[in-house]
């Protein structure tokens, strides 16, 4: 039996878990803030391998469109530095090399060997080679100098950090001044309609496509809980402002299923 979901309005409202008794959510239940990092990864060793399909299949294809308004909105252009933070596969990486060009540097950063390792090989065989760095890092501690970066992107991964605020410091940190922190995540639809169909198609037809796909069901229901923990989309464009952004605001796309969110480094 499928689980059924939370309300929106019993998750927290940073959805950061409890810091004064050392836990967070990983989905709908509590972990040691010590442990859901590994927990993700183990999440994410499953899911690599058909990560791409599973997208394709789970968004009918929209998470495209997703990523190209985010590439439309980056103000990314030749000679720039950036990072792809949760590069995963590398969809934003292609793209962000192609307008960087060879003067410039795309650094594909994830926390997870096995997703690092699937968009190196997909972007090689697809050519990107020259102006890519392939890094394993943790986005709540960014092995890279302050103010290096002109666009910083996390795509359907700020869900699954522990400390968000931490995170979303340490990418700021790294922007240069005039910089732009692009967020695109899963986030609160609008209309009460859609929320409802969108429960029901998340909990019960992504962890039967994860099964039949992947053969991982509780992969698939971890990712659909995840994303009603995550904050709304007021909620994560005040996180930004106060780690040190300004400008902050979000578009909503697909009824405010995914929010792009946008701020600037002063």
């Amino acid at each position: 039996m499928s689980q059924q979901p939370t309300s929106p309005d019993q998750a927290p409202a940073n959805s950061a878990g409890n810091p004064a008794d050392n836990t967070t959510h990983f989905g709908f239940r509590q972990v040691d803030r010590g442990q859901k990092a590994g927990q993700v990864a183990e999440v994410f060793h499953s899911v690599a391998g058909k990560y791409d399909l599973m997208n394709d299949l789970m968004s009918m294809g929209i998470h495209r469109l997703w990523k190209r308004f985010t590439i439309e909105l980056s103000g990314v252009r030749p000679g720039h530095r950036v990072l792809d933070i949760a590069g995963g596969t590398g969809d934003l990486t292609m793209k962000f090399s192609d307008l960087v060009g060879p003067e410039g540097q795309v650094v594909l950063a994830d926390i997870n060997a096995s997703m690092l390792q699937v968009g190196r090989g997909r972007l090689t065989d697809r050519g990107y080679v020259g102006n890519i760095e392939y890094v394993q890092a943790d986005a709540e501690h960014l092995p890279f100098p302050d103010n290096h970066f002109n666009a910083v992107s996390i795509a359907f991964g700020l869900r699954n950090v522990t400390d968000k605020d931490q995170a979303l410091r340490d990418m700021t940190r790294v922007l240069k001044p005039g910089g732009k922190l692009m967020v695109l995540e899963f986030s609160k639809p609008r209309n009460p309609l859609l929320s409802k169909a969108y429960d029901l198609y998340s909990f019960n037809a992504l962890p039967l496509m994860g099964q039949m796909i992947a053969g991982d069901s509780n992969s698939y229901q971890y990712l659909a809980e995840s994303i009603r923990m995550h904050p709304d989309q007021d909620t994560l464009r005040d996180m930004m402002t106060d780690a040190g952004l300004v400008n902050c605001k979000y578009h909503n796309m697909t009824g405010g299923i995914v929010a792009l969110h946008v701020g600037i480094k002063p």
